[in-house]
């Protein structure tokens, strides 16, 4: 039903980013990765706050913030 990217393809764009990270971090590192519309799309969806680990990203993503 939900058309958000897989949060394995989104850790992929996010690998060697720093934790604690800002949702604008974490876009600019996407960006920065390559990542295609949808991953980026999916992040600045997110509520911006940091973010303590991929986990927590995983779970903003599919909407559990």
């Amino acid at each position: 039903m939900s058309d958000s990217p897989n949060p394995i393809a989104i850790q992929k764009f996010l690998g060697g980013i720093d934790y604690p990270a800002s949702r604008a971090q974490l876009v600019s590192k996407a960006e920065d990765s390559g990542a295609d519309e949808p991953v980026l799309e999916a992040l600045r969806n997110m509520p911006d706050r940091e973010y303590n680990g991929p986990d927590e990203v995983s779970k903003a993503v599919s909407g559990g913030a």
